[in-house]
């Protein structure tokens, strides 16, 4: 008698990442929450919590926008899997989203499906697996003798252009794999107005400039897009089966 497989079904997959995620997930939202506590009421830090409220709406004044524009911008590619792994992780934009980008791009598959989510999920493990190797390598073995060596040109020029040629390629990347000429039209305009335009008129607004383009360009999108296209394209991913090739 002939015994049957079975493959464990995308709902499964889907509760045992959320499940495990939300744990992992909290756990580390505890551990780094935990360092102000620890300064203020066990270490001799000579600090009140005035001081540290005061630190956190400092930095919550330049980065609170991106604690909703970085959800909202990524789990379209990530998915629900990739985005516990991206935001225990960390170094999102620059190391994580063009891994998944180049892994969906490289097997065909299109942001938002279940092929590309299971795409994005393995390509962090590996950039998580990279990151780690190299790190004991470059810092934990060769350290500080390794910077030495590099000359101090080189060491400017990285830091400036580096990470504006990784996210461009990036960029570029999505754009010709998604094929939307429309939103990247409409992405690359709101860009301009709110950089270009806006935030030269309101300079006041420079702090939130990347979660207007973001907020204008979702809106744009979605109330000139065809719906019977979107519909009808919905129906079918509602369906679809994640296969391999």
């Amino acid at each position: 008698m002939s015994s049957i497989i079975t493959s464990p079904s995308h709902a499964a997959f889907e509760r045992t990442t959320t499940r495990w995620g939300s744990i992992t997930l909290f756990i580390g939202f505890l551990i780094a929450t935990s360092v102000p506590f620890y300064l203020l009421f066990v270490a001799d830090a000579n600090i009140n919590f005035g001081e540290i409220l005061k630190g956190f709406l400092a930095v919550f004044a330049v980065y609170g926008v991106f604690y909703i524009v970085e959800p909202l911008t990524y789990f379209p590619i990530l998915g629900p899997a990739g985005m516990y792994q991206a935001f225990m992780i960390g170094n999102v934009s620059n190391k994580l989203l063009p891994s998944a980008i180049v892994a969906q791009d490289t097997i065909g598959a299109k942001p938002g499906t279940r092929k590309g989510e299971y795409a994005a999920t393995m390509a962090i493990c590996g950039a998580a697996i990279i990151h780690v190797a190299s790190m004991v390598l470059f810092v934990g073995i060769l350290g500080t003798w390794l910077v030495a060596l590099i000359p101090e040109p080189i060491t400017l020029v990285a830091k400036l252009y580096i990470l504006p040629a990784i996210l461009g390629g990036v960029t570029v990347q999505l754009i010709a794999s998604l094929k939307q000429l429309k939103s990247t039209l409409i992405a690359l305009g709101m860009a301009a107005l709110v950089i270009l335009v806006l935030v030269q008129l309101v300079p006041v607004l420079a702090p939130g400039d990347v979660a207007i383009v973001v907020f204008l360009t979702i809106l744009i999108t979605w109330f000139t897009r065809n719906k019977s296209v979107t519909d009808k394209k919905a129906d079918t991913d509602g369906t679809d089966t994640v296969g391999i090739n």
